[in-house]
């Protein structure tokens, strides 16, 4: 029987993160690091990655990681969704990682990457537009010379994986002939950029369909897990909702004490608690490799992002005027929300492929 509590060790880990974040993250800070040109904090990374050994938990111990699982890795992000911080965790930590070790490790110079990675020494990034679903075909580049726009943290990376027909490239973003320049994104915390290549070079890691396996591969663990941020992301929108409405008064009583406002809190909890079973399952079939996993992951996906959503647009309205500012978070939380929705394919496409692993009739 599939066990979904958290471990001690998960818990463990949520206590260091979150610790870490209330230290180092304030809603001041963010709100003028993801208006800058520079939103992520590399000292904030360094402890993350190095000093709690965040960026290493999906390499093996050999290759200098913490051998962990994806359960481990899931309990970071929803920490990460909790704070919504800019950090390249999903893309590096997460689906940069899962498509090395979907190579040969054996290889010189995966091997040597994966180190790098895992040590937090550097950020590597699958260069496929955000919205890439795990099952959906890829366009791919005929060699080192094109176009890849909407790739999520290409800004913060030192070395872009990039699937071609030739093969799985590892690239580093400051050889001749690559250019990233950053887009206007919707989600100000984790920024979208451009990759253009002009007859670049790099290093050819694998063949053609070794390559697409593992893309494949690290695609569908980035869903599975980011069902976990979006959990962290209604989470925080919800207690924080019901804090607000517990201390804000009007006709001399706190707001939370209405009967309407109960029921639909009431009802996002509700939603909460689903979306909490959905991506701990998610999570856990990556770890145990279960042969259900991309059921698991489309169930995931198909319900978290929408309850991320709902989150965050009843956080906006049930903090009335404030929650409407600049100055609160809640848009930040509204636009990642909003973001995560249609990341690594839309709740849409994720019933899509639901259907067709039950034998169902599409949905409309």
């Amino acid at each position: 029987m599939t066990d979904l509590l958290y471990s001690e060790t998960e818990d463990d880990l949520r206590s260091a993160v979150r610790s870490l974040l209330a230290d180092r993250v304030d809603t001041p800070g963010l709100l003028v690091a993801v208006e800058s040109d520079t939103p992520y904090d590399p000292q904030l990374w360094a402890s993350l990655a190095a000093d709690i050994g965040a960026a290493g938990l999906l390499v093996p111990e050999k290759l200098g990681g913490q051998g962990a699982s994806h359960r481990e890795a899931a309990v970071v992000l929803e920490e990460l969704g909790r704070s919504v911080v800019p950090a390249p965790y999903l893309t590096g930590a997460v689906m940069a990682t899962e498509v090395l070790l979907g190579l040969d490790t054996g290889s010189a110079p995966v091997a040597e990457l994966l180190t790098r990675l895992a040590s937090g020494e550097g950020v590597a990034v699958l260069t496929l537009p955000l919205t890439a679903a795990p099952g959906a075909a890829q366009t791919l580049l005929p060699g080192l010379t094109g176009a890849v726009t909407g790739v999520a943290d290409a800004i913060a990376a030192q070395v872009l994986l990039v699937p071609t027909q030739e093969g799985l490239y590892a690239v580093d973003t400051q050889a001749p002939g690559v250019t990233v320049e950053p887009l206007v994104a919707l989600d100000l915390t984790r920024p979208l950029a451009a990759v253009t290549f002009d007859r670049a070079r790099g290093n050819l890691l694998a063949d053609p369909d070794t390559s697409l396996a593992a893309v494949r591969r690290g695609l569908l663990a980035g869903a599975g897990l980011l069902a976990s941020e979006q959990l962290g992301l209604a989470e925080w929108c919800l207690e924080e909702t019901v804090r607000y409405t517990r201390e804000r008064h009007q006709f001399n009583r706190a707001v939370g004490g209405f009967q309407a406002l109960k029921h639909r809190m009431a009802q996002l909890w509700l939603e909460v608690v689903s979306a909490r079973a959905a991506a701990r399952n998610a999570a856990d079939a990556l770890a145990t490799g279960s042969p259900e996993t991309e059921l698991a992951v489309a169930v995931a996906q198909a319900y978290c992002g929408r309850v991320a959503v709902h989150a965050a647009e009843e956080c906006v309205q049930l903090h009335g005027g404030i929650g409407m500012t600049w100055e609160h978070p809640a848009h930040l939380y509204l636009k990642r929300a909003k973001s995560d929705a249609v990341a690594l394919g839309s709740p849409g496409a994720h019933r899509t492929e639901l259907a067709s692993l039950v034998d169902l009739p599409a949905p409309r």
